[in-house]
C-alpha cells in the first residue's frame, strides 16, 4: 500500500463534511499479473432522486518538492494513467486530482495549469487545508 499524502486526512474529513460518503481508502485498480494502483478516495453522493449516484475518484497532491513543475508534472502523468485506468474498471467514477487553494493559485491560475484545465485534460477539486472544507470543483 503506497504512502499517503500529508493532505490524505484533511481532504478525506472535506468531502465528509461536503456530502460525500467515502467507500474506498484507498480504492484500489487491479492489474492483470498481480499488479495494483492505488487512487487515494473512493467516494459517492446521492444526488435528485431521478438521477442516482454521483461516483469520484480523487487522487491528493501536496506539491512539496522544491520544483512545482515537477510536481505537475507528476501528477498529470500519474492522473492521465489513473483516468484511463479507471474508464475500464471503475467507468461511474470521475477523477479529480485534489490540491490545496494555495496551490491552485500558483499553479493552476497560471498558464501550464490553466492550460491543463481549460483543454479538459484534468479535473480539480481545491481545499483549504485549515478548515478542512472543499473550496471549490473545476470540471
Amino acid at each position: 500500500m503506497p504512502a499517503k499524502d500529508i493532505y490524505h486526512s484533511t481532504v478525506k474529513n472535506a468531502l465528509i463534511k461536503d456530502g460525500w460518503t467515502i467507500t474506498h481508502d484507498p480504492l484500489r485498480i487491479r492489474l492483470a499479473r498481480g499488479k495494483n494502483l492505488f487512487v487515494d478516495l473512493g467516494a459517492e453522493r446521492l444526488l435528485a432522486a431521478e438521477r442516482g449516484v454521483e461516483k469520484i475518484a480523487v487522487e491528493v497532491k501536496s506539491f512539496t518538492s522544491p520544483s512545482e513543475m515537477k510536481d505537475l508534472e507528476e501528477a498529470v502523468g500519474q492522473f492521465v494513467l489513473y483516468t484511463h485506468l479507471l474508464k475500464r474498471y471503475y467507468p461511474e467514477h470521475t477523477l479529480y486530482l485534489a490540491v490545496s487553494e494555495a496551490i491552485n493559485k500558483s499553479v493552476f491560475e497560471e498558464e501550464a495549469g490553466k492550460t491543463l484545465i481549460e483543454d479538459g485534460i484534468i479535473k480539480l477539486v481545491t481545499f483549504n487545508p485549515n478548515n478542512e472544507v472543499i473550496m471549490r470543483w473545476i470540471p
